[in-house]
């Protein structure tokens, strides 16, 4: 469902790259350690669910490509240094970080708490500087390739960070710190060979947003506005992850590449 035609990735090859992803038990997370791994990259997938990132690893040996699972919650410094940790003991680098664990639960301005707010910015903003941090400190210990890289890390952000959303005010706070945290990472890590660029998803089709706490009526007031009429779909977040974890994108670093079905300018 995610691509694993091997014989048809000549683009955005990574064979040889490690590769670790977040969030990656199902939805866009599962479909960039798919897609990563059908590139040639070996994957480190990784959430705190356990069974979910098991079935993934399961999927990408039967098209046989490499991974491994580690669980981590990523608002905890403990568990981000043991899935660095244990990705270095198992391939030796890190190459690629996929930045995707994150949280939207939805309430009201007013009734939030400042417990729902904290941990909305705990894993969607803390987890991702925790997670950059503790991958480029590994990667700056990389080999520099042919165009003077060590390392890409991905952050994946949303349109939240551009426009506002009602009941959402620690998820927007959280992306749009996402977008300016790695605007500035991207000035000290560009000298060491190391790129971070940002991914903007409007309104994507995944399990998680199937079940999200979202009325219809929300869920329409959502779709009314992108021109393209439709929901996007996890493979093709997945597509624009490749294209910045691979050497196709060489000349990009702190980007924010937006995919939202034209949302943001219609």
């Amino acid at each position: 469902m995610f691509g694993f035609n091997r014989t048809t990735l000549k683009f955005c090859d990574l064979k040889g790259k490690v590769a670790i992803v977040t969030g990656a038990a199902k939805g866009m997370g599962k479909a960039h350690a798919l897609k990563l791994s059908g590139a040639g990259a070996k994957v480190v997938v990784s959430d705190i669910d356990v069974a979910g990132i098991g079935v993934v690893v399961e999927e990408i040996k039967k098209a046989r490509g490499e991974a491994i699972s580690v669980k981590c919650d990523t608002s905890k410094k403990s568990e981000i240094d043991n899935l660095v940790a244990e990705t270095l003991k198992k391939f030796g680098k890190i190459d690629i970080l996929v930045n995707n664990a994150g949280i939207y639960p939805f309430k009201p301005f007013l009734e939030m708490a400042e417990a729902d707010f904290a941990k909305v910015i705990d894993i969607n903003l803390k987890g991702y500087f925790l997670m950059a941090q503790a991958c480029a400190k590994a990667m700056q210990k990389n080999q520099l390739d042919e165009k003077g890289q060590r390392g890409s890390i991905i952050n994946i952000a949303s349109v939240a960070a551009i426009i506002g959303f009602a009941g959402l005010t620690h998820y927007c706070a959280s992306k749009g710190g996402v977008v300016a945290m790695s605007k500035a990472i991207a000035l000290e890590l560009a000298p060491l060979g190391i790129r971070i660029n940002t991914i903007d998803p409007g309104a994507i089709d995944t399990p998680g947003a199937s079940n999200s706490s979202m009325t219809d009526e929300q869920r329409k007031a959502m779709l009314a506005p992108i021109p393209m009429k439709r929901q996007g779909t996890a493979e093709e977040i997945a597509n624009a992850v490749l294209f910045l974890a691979s050497g196709e994108s060489s000349y990009m670093t702190g980007s924010s590449v937006v995919v939202d079905g034209g949302w943001v300018v219609g």
